[in-house]
């Protein structure tokens, strides 16, 4: 039977435990919402977004590339706060500025690329899939007026794509590849088909507004991280902060399809270290020009119309 002396000394060391517990879980808690941030420019502390329960918002920090106190590597974690990897600067034609709005076909811009010289690329491809499939009837209306302007890729142009970027990109390289809900849906991996990539995450861009359904209305899009062999993200992937769904309201007046600087900024420094190269072959906005620059990385990349 207990005493009421064995009973008060078990009560004291739950106690202490229950307050250790806490102590660990609030700093846990803590590192993952990162410090708050009022906004900015990327790369002067403006955060990716606000996520959380109802009735908390929180802006997430992920301009700073200090990692948490409490995310120490060790031989039998996952995760690494520091690249083990470095991909020096390629030797490249005089045609590839970098940091420089280049007007070229996409397919010729990889063409000119040493073959495993990248670290990451993104690619944002002009499909036509939904459009296709849905036949809303308002192409060459409204704002659907700058889409149908741009000149549209085909299921066999964005594979050709990702087979060159497969090619330049170095081992254990990422591809950040944004689709919306049909590809999703549909599946990317038959344009995976031939190359050493394979579909590692999924971050949901949610964008503050809806749009075109035919039953639920489309609000988000989503950016497949793709990863070239050998997978693995300890000591390649080395921030821990960046959730996996971002609110991150854009201007409607801006290029259509324009991407979030400040989450393709995160992404890129969280597989790049500084001075690296960071590619996108179909440029658009050249928002990924803007998320390097902010980040003292080096960006290559091009777009039909400059």
């Amino acid at each position: 039977m207990y005493t009421l002396r064995r009973i008060r000394r078990v009560s004291a060391t739950k106690l202490g435990q229950s307050a250790r517990m806490g102590e660990r879980s609030r700093q846990a808690i803590d590192d993952y919402r990162g410090p708050l941030s009022e906004g900015g420019r990327p790369g002067q502390g403006e955060g990716i977004g606000r996520f959380g329960r109802a009735g908390m918002s929180h802006m997430v920090d992920v301009s700073s590339e200090t990692p948490a106190s409490d995310l120490k590597s060790s031989a039998r974690s996952v995760f690494s706060d520091q690249r083990t990897i470095h991909s020096p600067l390629p030797e490249l034609p005089p045609r590839l500025k970098p940091n420089t709005r280049l007007k070229m076909d996409g397919l010729e811009f990889l063409s000119m690329l040493p073959p495993e010289s990248i670290p990451v690329a993104f690619l944002d491809p002009q499909y036509r899939g939904v459009l296709d499939k849905m036949a809303y009837g308002n192409e060459g209306a409204g704002r659907q007026k700058r889409r149908c302007a741009l000149q549209q890729m085909s299921e066999e142009t964005i594979v050709l794509f990702l087979l060159e970027i497969d090619r330049v990109l170095i081992g254990s390289g990422h591809v950040f590849l944004w689709v919306d809900k049909f590809h999703l849906c549909q599946g990317v991996r038959p344009w995976l088909a031939g190359s050493g990539l394979d579909v590692v995450d999924l971050v949901t861009w949610d964008k503050g507004r809806i749009g075109m359904g035919y039953r639920t209305r489309r609000r988000s899009e989503y950016c497949v991280v793709l990863q070239k062999k050998p997978r693995r993200a300890k000591g390649i992937w080395k921030s821990h902060r960046i959730p996996d769904v971002i609110l991150d309201r854009i201007e409607r007046r801006g290029p259509p399809h324009e991407k979030p600087v400040a989450l393709q900024s995160a992404l890129l420094a969280a597989v790049t270290n500084e001075g690296d190269i960071v590619i996108d072959p179909a440029a658009g906005s050249f928002s990924v020009m803007r998320a390097a620059i902010a980040r003292r990385r080096v960006f290559l990349g091009c777009d039909l119309n400059g």
